[in-house]
């Protein structure tokens, strides 16, 4: 029985230690060939280092920095929440587009999943091939802002729009209807922050002919931006 006794916080002890040594285990297994040093790094860099680079309150610019965030980074890529676009991908010919591709998204999560290795660190971008920052040379013509709709009075070459929204805006599709009957998709707004202030850019401009009725699907206060002479 004295044995017993005895024995006693030694077996809790070697329990404890087998627990922990499992839980180390399990942290470490890697099921993915995804690693941040060779591709999530660059997904960052060019979707990300804009609000989560050095010195950001969640800095993304580091391994070191990133793993203890891989698991709600995930939730919020899959919950397209981040990076904050605004807009759905593929609605409009837009330029720059910050959202993630579906293969982005894919590729974080499966990252994630897989124990969010970290790989070699030889292999990490450098700077310049981050996204060089758009030049922005458009103006608001105070004529041109709508309340949800607007029929040009005459021809207009656009290079984007501006949402303009008080309140936050779940859904909106802005659509160019041509005097031939034509549809052309311009932005879809998708949980917009109407605290942002962001232009939506065409990668072209876009020729408009007079008449044309430029609309939006829900409640939006939008300008359409003309290029400065």
């Amino acid at each position: 029985m004295s044995i017993s006794n005895r024995a006693a916080p030694f077996l809790v002890l070697l329990l404890v230690v087998l627990a922990l040594t499992g839980t180390d285990r399990a942290h470490d297994v890697i099921t993915t060939k995804l690693t941040y040093s060779r591709e999530i790094s660059r997904i960052f860099l060019n979707r990300c280092a804009g609000c989560h680079g050095p010195g950001a309150s969640i800095d993304l610019s580091s391994y070191r920095q990133v793993r203890p965030w891989a698991v709600d980074v995930k939730e919020q890529v899959l919950s397209r929440q981040m990076p904050p676009w605004g807009a759905v991908k593929g609605f409009g010919n837009l330029s720059p587009d910050h959202a993630l591709s579906e293969e982005e998204i894919l590729m974080v999560a499966a990252w994630v999943v897989g124990g969010a290795p970290e790989g070699d660190p030889k292999l990490l971008p450098k700077e310049s091939e981050a996204a060089a920052p758009v030049a922005s040379d458009e103006k608001i013509h105070q004529d041109l802002v709508a309340e949800s709709r607007l029929r040009l009075p005459a021809p207009l070459s656009v290079i984007g729009i501006r949402p303009l929204p008080v309140a936050p805006v779940e859904s909106a599709r802005v659509t160019a209807r041509l005097p031939s009957g034509e549809i052309v998709p311009l932005v879809w707004l998708y949980r917009f922050d109407a605290t942002q202030i962001r232009n939506f850019t065409f990668r072209d401009p876009l020729p408009l002919p007079a008449g044309t009725v430029v609309e939006s699907s829900a409640p939006l206060r939008f300008a359409l931006l003309e290029r400065r002479d």
